[in-house]
C-alpha cells in the first residue's frame, strides 16, 4: 500500500455494477446516474470520433485486436471521467492499448477531444457498466492490466454494498489478466482504502505488490504505474486528504 499524501477530476468517479438483475453477480448500482448536455464542440468531436473509436458497453465479446488495429498488451481502466490520467499513461505506454469505460457521456465528450487534440492513437472508449465488460466482453487472461482510480466510496455504511470493489469484483478482474498482470487501485478515503486492502488480499489469484519492491525490480509489472495530478486530487491535496494506491499481481502458475 502506498500512502503518498495527495485524483481523477470526473465525476462520478467509477463506473462499476449496475442495476441488480440475472447476471453472473448480482448487485445494486455503484455509479451515481448523472445527466448532461454536450457543448456543440463536443457534439461534433463526438460524431466523428465516436464510430470509430468509441462503443456502447455490451453483451458481444469484444475483439480488442480488431478494434485497435493491432495485437497488444491491453489495460482496462474503470471509470476514467475526463480522461486526465487516461491520456497522460496512454501517451507514456504507446506499445499498449487502453480501454476506457465511463458511464458519464460529457466526461467521455472531453476525453474524445483530448485524443483527436493530441493524436492519441491507442485509446479505445466504453459507455457503459464495467462489469458488464468484465463479465461478457472480455476473454480470461486477457488483459496486461486494470486500474480503478478513485471509485466512489459510498462512506454510509448502508450504502457499502454499493462499493465497485467488492470480492466479486476483484475475482473478475483477476480472471481477465493474464499470469503476472497487475491491478492498480487508488483511493483518497481512507476507510474505503482498508476495504479495499482487506477484500483485495483475500482474493487468491492476486498478490500484494509493494512499492519498494517495484522500485528496486525485485517485483515486475508490465505497465506504468505513475499518475498525473488531476484537478479532483489537487483539490484532496489541499484540504489534507491522503490518497492510497495498492498494486496487486495476478499469481503465475
Amino acid at each position: 500500500m502506498r500512502d503518498n499524501g495527495a485524483v481523477n477530476d470526473a465525476e462520478p468517479r467509477v463506473t462499476g455494477p449496475a442495476e441488480q438483475g440475472s447476471r453472473l453477480y448480482p448487485r445494486v448500482t455503484s455509479f451515481r446516474s448523472r445527466r448532461g448536455a454536450l457543448t456543440d464542440s463536443q457534439q461534433l468531436t463526438w460524431d466523428r470520433l465516436w464510430p470509430v473509436i468509441g462503443a456502447d458497453v455490451s453483451d458481444e465479446p469484444l475483439d480488442t485486436a480488431a478494434w485497435f488495429g493491432r495485437d497488444a498488451p491491453t489495460i482496462i481502466e474503470i471509470g476514467c471521467g475526463t480522461g486526465t490520467a487516461t491520456t497522460a499513461m496512454a501517451k507514456a505506454e504507446p506499445h499498449v492499448n487502453l480501454l476506457a469505460v465511463e458511464v458519464y457521456r460529457p466526461g467521455l465528450a472531453q476525453l474524445l477531444q483530448a485524443i483527436e487534440r493530441e493524436s492519441i492513437p491507442n485509446i479505445r472508449v466504453l459507455r457503459g457498466d464495467a462489469m458488464d465488460v468484465l463479465e461478457n466482453m472480455l476473454a480470461a487472461e486477457s488483459l496486461t492490466g486494470a486500474r480503478v482510480f478513485f471509485p466512489d466510496p459510498w462512506p454510509k455504511a448502508r450504502h457499502h454494498k454499493r462499493r465497485l470493489l467488492q470480492a466479486p469484483t476483484f475475482k473478475l478482474i483477476a480472471e481477465k489478466l493474464m499470469p503476472g498482470g497487475v491491478l492498480h487501485v487508488a483511493t483518497d478515503h481512507a476507510e474505503y482504502a482498508e476495504w479495499i486492502a482487506e477484500t483485495g488480499d483475500a482474493e487468491p489469484l492476486l498478490t500484494r505488490l509493494s512499492w519498494e519492491e517495484l522500485a528496486q525490480g525485485a517485483a515486475e509489472s508490465p505497465m506504468t504505474h505513475e499518475r498525473p495530478v488531476t484537478k479532483f486530487e489537487d483539490k484532496a491535496h489541499r484540504v489534507g486528504r491522503p490518497i492510497t494506491e495498492l498494486i496487486w499481481g495476478k499469481v503465475r502458475g
